[in-house]
């Protein structure tokens, strides 16, 4: 099979898709040729039967100017039609990375083609675009039932994929030994992820004189999102809190497992309503994982409910942080190894492009 993927990008180094480089590569192992086509392209390293193409977006964005900014979206159109219609023959199927409008432009000529089309979504949020994409597809993928909140039979349910070469039990054993709690949260920094509650927990910790440090790795997106930050770096300043906490900021995808080695406990707070890949990548290195994310009980529920807590419920996460660092070194490591093997069995990036190449390459009636 000859695949075409579309995503928003494609680089390496880049701190929030830079994970996706890896599904590149693992889909590359897995069918015959990829056309990987970005909006916006970075550093890659990608096997010999991947070609990559950019739709031309700056790395710094477009300039807002009105005319000139409209005109950097319009060339990057028409090069969208242009390679879709000429790379043609080079692809049989095609699988768009949770941009679903591409399948809306693309619709009209993959229908013409007679190619197969595929998305992948995973987010609690259901637009009209989603809606009308959902409609045009073959088939689409989420990792989670609640990060595809739309019925349809042509929904396939097929977990994450994190890349167990990177995040293992490898360093399960290096954890610091001294009396101070080592805390990490990742993600965007913005009101979704609800920072404020975590900081409230910590607050809640330090008025109990547990010593802890906690680090948050992330950056904001948009301007609102950095009032937010300034928000929060006010509120990591007073007394209370003073020291305890670190604002690391963007961290490329490939340099987080040596935060993740430095920690003990890692702590997601996301209302997005999806499978959140930080809080798997963490459990696959043995973190014990606390969160609030709904997504996570089809994961962990069922087997371990306690590491779950009411949303925006600083009490609740500040007990259950406590219990944490109660059970020791020892009974932490026992309980990551159990979140480490869920990850191996369901979450795998081969089991998963595999399962995915699988469904995508039986023969499906066109629509």
């Amino acid at each position: 099979m000859k695949l075409l993927i579309i995503t928003q990008k494609i680089n390496q180094a880049d701190d929030v898709l830079g994970f996706f480089h890896g599904w590149i590569e693992e889909f590359a192992h897995q069918v015959e040729s990829v056309i990987a086509l970005g909006l916006e392209n970075g550093e890659f390293n990608l096997p010999k039967n991947v070609k990559v193409l950019s739709l031309g977006k700056p790395a710094q964005g477009w300039p807002a100017l009105g005319g000139e900014e409209l005109l950097g979206k319009l060339r990057a159109l028409v090069r969208f039609y242009w390679f879709i219609w000429r790379e043609r023959k080079n692809y049989d199927a095609v699988f768009v990375h949770m941009n679903q409008q591409y399948i809306i432009l693309g619709w009209p000529v993959w229908r013409l083609l007679g190619k197969k089309i595929t998305l992948w979504y995973a987010h609690g949020k259901v637009s009209r675009s989603l809606r009308l994409a959902a409609r045009l597809v073959n088939l689409a993928f989420t990792s989670t039932r609640s990060g595809f909140r739309l019925k349809s039979s042509k929904l396939r349910v097929v977990g994450q994929g994190i890349d167990l070469k990177r995040f293992n039990l490898t360093n399960l054993d290096d954890k610091m030994n001294d009396d101070t709690t080592r805390l990490i949260s990742i993600g965007r920094i913005s009101p979704v992820k609800d920072y404020d509650t975590l900081l409230a927990a910590a607050k809640i910790l330090a008025k109990e004189n547990i010593k802890f440090a906690l680090t948050i790795i992330g950056s904001p997106g948009l301007d609102r999102d950095r009032i937010y930050l300034e928000k929060l770096k006010l509120i990591s300043q007073e007394e209370i809190l003073a020291g305890r906490i670190s604002f690391v900021g963007a961290i490329a995808n490939s340099r987080i497992r040596s935060y993740l080695d430095a920690a003990q406990i890692f702590v997601n707070m996301s209302y997005t309503g999806s499978l959140d890949k930080a809080i798997l990548e963490a459990m696959a290195c043995g973190l014990p994982v606390l969160t609030c994310n709904e997504a996570l009980n089809e994961v962990i529920g069922v087997s371990h409910p306690e590491l779950l807590y009411e949303k925006g419920n600083s009490t609740q996460l500040a007990t259950k942080i406590k219990w944490l660092i109660e059970l020791g070194q020892n009974g932490r490591a026992k309980l990551g190894k159990e979140l480490n093997e869920i990850v191996a069995t369901n979450h795998s990036l081969p089991r998963l492009i595999g399962e995915i190449t699988s469904l995508v390459g039986t023969k499906l009636k066109v629509s």
